[in-house]
């Protein structure tokens, strides 16, 4: 069993669509003047998850988001890569190979 998601809703975002509260009504409820606002603590268990996956996919503003639990020591370390990031350069000696023009 998964972990039940966890979202935040910023209302500094927020402009009134209120097409959170159309697929989750849940969990969004819109004010008077037609702003969401979050409803609960944001925890969404997995019966609820694609209804409010939705309203976080169709906001416009991206106002919702989805809140990762993970702590830094519990993220994979980046690769290290012993390649000269020079390598990559656009350079005049080779803009044949990356297109310029003049």
């Amino acid at each position: 069993m998964t972990e039940p998601m966890k979202i935040h809703l910023d209302r500094t975002l927020c402009d009134g669509f209120g097409i959170c509260a159309k697929h989750a009504p849940g969990y969004f409820s819109l004010d008077d003047w037609g702003y969401a606002a979050l409803i609960g603590d944001g925890t969404v268990p997995e019966a609820d998850h694609d209804a409010v996956m939705r309203a976080l996919m169709d906001c416009p503003v991206h106002a919702i988001m989805e809140m990762d639990e993970r702590r830094p020591d519990q993220v994979p370390p980046s690769p290290i890569v012993d390649e000269d990031p020079a390598a990559h350069v656009k350079t005049e000696a080779n803009e044949a190979v990356w297109g310029f023009t003049r």
